[in-house]
C-alpha cells in the first residue's frame, strides 16, 4: 500500500518530495502539544507558491465542470434516445432525473469520508468510478443499463462537486478563496449549459451515444490532471508528517501527534452526523426557506433545457443544434453573476475587517437576484410566447435570468455558513440534497405544463412564484437576527449555555486543525465569516466536510 502511496504522490504539484524533507528539530507543537505548521513551512498548502496554488483551484473547477456538463448532456439528444429505445420523450427525461438524485450522495456519503481519508484517494477513486459508469451509459444495450449507469454516474460525480471547494478553503485566505469561489460558482452554471448545446449538434450529426463520448474525453482530460492535484486537507497533511516524525524517532519526540490523531473520532461518528443533523436543522425555519427558495433556482435551471427547445425549435422551427444556442447566453449570465459576486465580496470584506459584518449583510445581492429573477421570468415567458419578437429578446433575458440565479445562490449559500456556524456542513448538506432532488423532477413535467399552459403561461406560473419567494430575503434582512435567537443551531449570545458549548466546540475544531483557539467569541464568528467570504460554498454541492470534536457527543461538523 504505502509503494501505491509513492507512486501516485509522484506526479502531483506539491512543492516537495516527501523523502527529500528533512525533519525539523524540535517540531513545532501547539499550545495542546500537537504537531502544527511551523512559520513558511512548506508542507502548508497555504504557503504554497499563487501558481501553484492557482493550477491546482483550475484542475478542480475542471472535475466540477466535467461533473455539470455530464449531468445535462443527454437533454440535446432526447429523440434520439426516445427513438432507439422506443420510449417516451417523458421516460427519457429520467436520464437526468436519475443523475441528480445521484447527486444527493455527495454530502452524505463522500463529505466525510474525505475528513476521514483526505481529499485526494476520495477524488481518485470516485471519479474513475464515474468514468467508468458513463462508459455503460455510451455502451448502454438498453434502456434500464443506460438509467443504472446514469445514477451510478451522478452518485461518484457528486464528491468532486462536494469536496472541491474544500480543496480551494484549504489553499487560499479569504479574499482569494471568495474570487476562486465564485469562478467555482460559475461552472456549476456554465456546465449544464454547456452539455445541451454540444449534443443538440451531435444529435443531427451522430447520435445521443455521442454525447457520452464527448464527456468522456471531456472526463479523461480532468482525470489526468486530477492525478497532480496534492493532499491539501491540513488535518490529514499534518497527521502525514507526524506518523514520518515517529517512524524518524526523533529523541523526546516518539510519542508526537497531529491534533487529528488524538482524537476519538470514527467513520461511523461522522456518519452519525452526516445523516441526521442535516434533517433536523432542515426545519429550522431559516434553513427551510433558504432550501425552498433555492430548491425553486436549481428546478428553474434544470426546467430551461426544456423550456428553450419549446421556445426556439418548436415555435421558431429551429433545429436541434441551432436551437440550443441561446443556451450560451446563460454562460454569460453566470460569468456576469461571477463579476457582480467578485465586487461585492469586497465590500463584505471591508466589514469583516471591521469586525461588524452580520450574517444579513451577505444578502444585499440576494435582495436584487430575487427581484431580476421574477421580473426575468415573466420577461422570458412573454418574449417567448410570440415569434414575432426577434430571437434576441427571450436569449438577453435568460443571460439576466441566470445572473439574478446565480446571485441568489452564492448569496444564501453564504448566509447559510455564517447563520450555523458550527453546524453550516449539515445545513448545506440538507440544502443539497433536496434542491438537488427537487431538481431532478424538472425532465419530468417542464414539457407537458409548458404545453398545457403555453410558454407564457407557464413562465409567468415560475414568476408569480418567484415573486412570492423575493420577499425572503427581505424579511431575513430585517427580521433575520431575531429568528437566529430563537434557533438552537445559531450562535446565540442571549443563552450562555450555547454559546459556551459553541465556543468549546469552535477550540476543539481550531485544536484538530492545528490552529490555537480563540479566546473571544467575536473573533470566531469573525474568523468564519471570513472563511465563507462571499463565495463561500456554491454549486452546492459543496459541501466542505464535516468534522468531529473530540467530544464523542457533539461532533461538530463545520469545515
Amino acid at each position: 500500500m504505502s509503494n501505491i502511496a509513492r507512486i501516485l504522490s509522484r506526479p502531483t504539484a506539491k512543492p516537495y518530495r516527501t523523502h527529500d524533507l528533512r525533519l525539523e528539530d524540535p517540531p513545532t507543537l501547539n499550545d495542546d502539544g500537537h504537531l502544527d505548521f511551523s512559520p513558511g513551512d512548506i508542507e502548508n498548502p497555504m504557503n504554497w507558491s499563487i501558481a501553484r496554488r492557482s493550477y491546482i483551484t483550475v484542475c478542480s473547477v475542471l472535475l466540477v465542470t466535467t461533473a455539470t456538463f455530464a449531468s445535462s448532456s443527454p437533454s440535446g439528444c432526447f429523440r434520439s434516445i426516445s427513438q432507439e429505445f422506443d420510449v417516451s420523450l417523458e421516460v427519457t427525461g429520467l436520464t437526468i432525473t436519475v443523475f441528480l438524485l445521484g447527486y444527493c450522495a455527495g454530502p452524505l456519503i463522500f463529505a466525510p469520508l474525505s475528513e476521514f481519508y483526505g481529499r485526494r484517494y476520495v477524488f481518485y477513486v470516485s471519479f474513475f468510478c464515474f468514468l467508468a459508469f458513463t462508459l455503460l451509459c455510451a455502451f448502454a444495450p438498453d434502456f434500464g443499463a443506460l438509467l443504472v449507469g446514469r445514477f451510478l454516474a451522478g452518485t461518484f460525480v457528486s464528491a468532486p462537486l462536494t469536496n472541491a471547494p474544500g480543496v480551494l478553503a484549504d489553499l487560499l485566505g479569504p479574499v482569494a478563496r471568495s474570487n476562486a469561489l465564485a469562478a467555482f460558482s460559475c461552472m456549476v452554471w456554465v456546465g449544464p449549459a454547456l452539455g445541451p448545446v454540444i449534443s443538440g449538434f451531435l444529435e443531427m450529426t451522430k447520435d445521443w451515444r455521442w454525447s457520452f463520448y464527448v464527456t468522456l474525453w471531456l472526463g479523461g482530460v480532468a482525470a489526468v490532471l486530477m492525478l497532480t492535484i496534492p493532499e491539501t486537507y491540513a488535518p490529514i497533511v499534518l497527521k502525514n508528517k507526524a506518523q514520518r516524525i515517529r517512524r524518524a524517532r526523533l529523541p523526546g519526540f516518539e510519542n508526537v501527534k497531529a491534533p487529528i490523531e488524538d482524537t476519538d473520532r470514527s467513520l461511523v461518528g461522522l456518519y452519525k452526523v452526516a445523516l441526521t443533523r442535516p434533517w433536523v436543522i432542515l426545519f429550522d425555519p431559516i434553513s427551510f426557506l433558504c432550501a425552498l427558495y433555492m430548491s425553486v433556482v436549481y428546478l428553474l435551471l434544470y426546467m430551461l433545457f426544456s423550456i428553450y427547445p419549446i421556445i426556439f425549435q418548436e415555435k421558431r422551427g429551429w433545429n436541434a443544434g441551432v436551437g440550443e444556442l441561446p443556451l450560451l447566453g446563460t454562460v454569460v449570465g453566470a460569468m456576469l453573476g461571477a463579476v457582480v459576486v467578485v465586487v461585492d465580496s469586497r465590500r463584505q470584506q471591508r466589514l469583516i475587517d471591521t469586525g461588524v459584518l452580520e450574517p444579513e449583510d451577505r444578502l444585499f445581492i440576494a435582495m436584487g437576484g430575487g427581484i431580476a429573477f421574477a421580473a426575468c421570468n415573466f420577461w422570458l415567458a412573454w418574449a417567448g410566447e410570440y415569434t414575432s419578437v426577434h430571437w434576441i429578446v427571450p436569449t438577453l433575458a435568460g443571460v439576466f435570468l441566470t445572473t439574478a440565479m446565480m446571485l441568489i445562490f452564492v448569496s444564501y449559500l453564504s448566509y447559510l455558513v455564517d447563520t450555523y456556524l458550527l453546524y453550516a456542513a449539515s445545513a448545506l448538506a440538507a440544502n443539497t440534497v433536496v434542491r438537488s432532488a427537487v431538481a431532478s423532477a424538472a425532465p419530468l413535467f417542464t414539457n407537458q405544463m409548458f404545453t398545457a399552459l403555453g410558454v407564457g403561461g407557464g413562465g409567468s406560473l415560475v414568476g408569480g412564484v418567484a415573486c412570492l419567494l423575493a420577499i425572503i430575503p427581505f424579511c431575513f434582512y430585517w427580521w433575520g437576527k431575531q429568528i437566529r435567537t430563537r434557533s438552537r443551531f445559531a450562535p446565540n449570545p442571549q443563552r450562555p449555555s450555547v454559546q459556551d458549548e459553541e465556543k468549546q466546540g469552535t477550540e476543539a475544531l481550531g485544536r484538530q486543525a492545528g490552529l490555537r483557539p480563540r479566546s473571544d467569541g467575536h473573533e470566531a464568528r469573525r474568523s468564519a465569516s471570513a472563511a465563507a467570504d462571499t463565495g463561500s460554498t456554491s454549486g452546492g454541492e459543496s459541501q466542505t466536510g464535516l468534522t468531529s470534536a473530540a467530544d464523542g457527543k457533539k461532533e461538530d461538523d463545520m469545515h
